[in-house]
């Protein structure tokens, strides 16, 4: 169940992640930091156009109003798509998200689609009802993971990112060979053990990173545990899972 400052995922291999929950503050932030951007996309098109029409005015009398016309759907395309094209493009981030280390993911942990982003961000006119952002507020007042609208519609949540030195590492798999990597025997582990490090290793590529370094780590820890290996033998916790997995299979091949 998730707490009031932090979102704990139950996953298929029995192993909880938590993700910090980004408060009204962190949000309003990084919504701040975004308008800015889109008050000044806005600006640069209005300029634009005006520059373009001044001279065509004086030959073509409807350039002006086809300029106008352009103006309003281009500041309503910037306003409507701005986050939900950063949000598709930058795996649930926009420049404000990205810049206070805040990113959208699915309730269960999973990275959103382009789907998602559409609809929670369709739904952020009806945040700003009645007038300054009151609805989405009063939402994520309420709500215990801090969703507004968007979110409850899309089944989303916003979340602190962890330090990326932390999730880089996971990207950086040829780093160091996996007979680097101290393992011990994997015959101290059971059948549930390996059948969890074997399902992870199958499923990390269609995980998000924090939630691939998070899940990667926790499945470490639980086996270096058993196994005795202190954390400085296993620095690559990708590299420790996938050493025991090898020695796991080599053990059944000569059995």
């Amino acid at each position: 169940m998730p707490s009031m400052d932090k979102l704990t995922i139950e996953t298929p291999e029995q192993t909880q992640l938590e993700f910090p929950l980004a408060g009204i503050g962190s949000r309003f932030l990084a919504v701040a930091l975004d308008t800015l951007l889109q008050a000044a996309a806005m600006w640069i098109v209005g300029l634009v156009m005006i520059a373009l029409a001044i001279p065509l005015g004086s030959v073509f009398k409807t350039s002006a109003v086809w300029a106008f016309a352009i103006v309003v759907f281009l500041v309503f395309a910037i306003y409507l798509g701005y986050f939900a094209l950063f949000e598709s493009l930058w795996n649930g981030q926009t420049p404000g998200k990205r810049w206070t280390h805040l990113r959208v993911i699915k309730d269960t942990g999973r990275p959103i689609s382009t789907y998602d982003a559409i609809l929670r961000n369709l739904l952020r006119t009806a945040d700003w009802l009645p007038t300054l952002y009151a609805a989405g507020i009063i939402t994520m007042i309420i709500s215990r993971e801090n969703r507004r609208i968007g979110d409850y519609a899309a089944g989303t949540v916003v979340v602190h990112e962890k330090p990326l030195q932390a999730v880089d590492s996971i990207w950086n798999l040829s780093s160091a060979p996996a007979h680097a990597v101290s393992v011990g025997s994997s015959a101290q582990l059971g059948v549930d053990e390996l059948q969890l490090i074997e399902t992870f290793l199958e499923r990390r590529g269609s995980l998000a990173a924090e939630v691939r370094w998070s899940l990667a780590r926790q499945i470490a820890d639980r086996i270096g545990g058993r196994m005795g290996v202190l954390p400085a033998a296993r620095p690559d916790t990708e590299k420790f899972l996938e050493a025991i997995a090898e020695q796991s299979r080599a053990s059944a091949r000569f059995r």
